[in-house]
């Protein structure tokens, strides 16, 4: 909560100081014909040392074939490079890839430490002040206070995926789709899926996605109280299965005062 309320003195800040004033009146104007929609990611994040975390980075439709990069740093004014798009594997701890046709950019930083702690999902623009969208994480050698046992889920189309977030801390539950809505209810839907959230087992939530379709495939993320986590939704049809049974028939002809032959014939049988 210290920093969401320092990021935003940071922010007055930069309005109304030096050269940086002249980056406040581009953001009003950019108000004033309706794009002011540049770059979201997730808030606060906790998660345990020594493991991997992947954070999707949502931007306006206008910046698609802008560079994007990972900053790393508390402050803005001195956080350094991690990670490119256009240098996607320049290091073995940071990771980047672009969607653009979710308008999405995804980081990857790996072996986390207590280091791990301040970063901005950054697009590049050129001739201008860069959008960028800080995120802190909450590095624990503990239980992290919100997690799912996998970011990444694959569903099938018209069945069903289960979901737990397993959390500490207080406050209310949540299941949101990436730049749409969330859902707190027990039965609902996002984008014509329907959503179930069943709390009845304490310190857990589980989220039920049924119906997949297609269009159910992207980012979402749990919430409690000020934590979230995201979790990657991939639907696909789900796989024909196929059994090979193989097999030898056995022919055998004997004429008297002719030799005894055997024919072997070999099939296969497919179910």
């Amino acid at each position: 909560m210290v920093k969401n309320i320092t990021y935003l003195n940071i922010f007055f800040h930069i309005c109304w100081s030096g050269p940086n004033f002249f980056y406040f009146v581009i953001w009003i104007t950019f108000l004033s014909v309706g794009l002011a929609y540049k770059i979201s990611s997730l808030v606060v994040l906790s998660v345990k040392a020594g493991d991997s975390i992947t954070i999707p980075c949502l931007y306006g439709s206008k910046y698609m074939n802008n560079m994007k990069y990972l900053c790393k740093g508390y402050y803005w004014s001195s956080c350094s490079y991690a990670v490119k798009t256009n240098q996607p594997h320049s290091s073995g701890k940071f990771s980047i890839s672009d969607d653009k046709n979710q308008r999405i950019f995804t980081v990857t930083i790996k072996d986390l430490t207590n280091t791990d702690t301040d970063y901005w999902c950054v697009v590049e623009i050129n001739g201008g002040a860069d959008y960028r969208q800080y995120f802190p994480l909450s590095v624990t050698t503990d239980t992290p206070s919100l997690s799912v046992d996998h970011q990444e889920i694959t569903g099938f189309i018209g069945e069903s995926i289960n979901i737990s977030c397993y959390y500490r801390n207080s406050g209310e539950r949540r299941w949101c789709r990436l730049g749409m809505n969330c859902v707190t209810e027990s039965s609902v839907s996002i984008d014509g899926t329907s959503v179930t959230i069943n709390a009845t087992v304490p310190n857990v939530f589980t989220v039920t996605m049924s119906g997949l379709k297609t269009e159910s495939s992207g980012w979402y993320y749990c919430v409690k109280g000020e934590l979230q986590m995201p979790v990657h939704v991939t639907v696909t049809e789900r796989p024909t299965t196929s059994s090979n049974v193989t097999g030898h028939l056995l022919h055998g002809t004997h004429k008297p005062g002719h030799k005894f032959c055997i024919n072997s014939v070999l099939y296969v049988v497919k179910a």
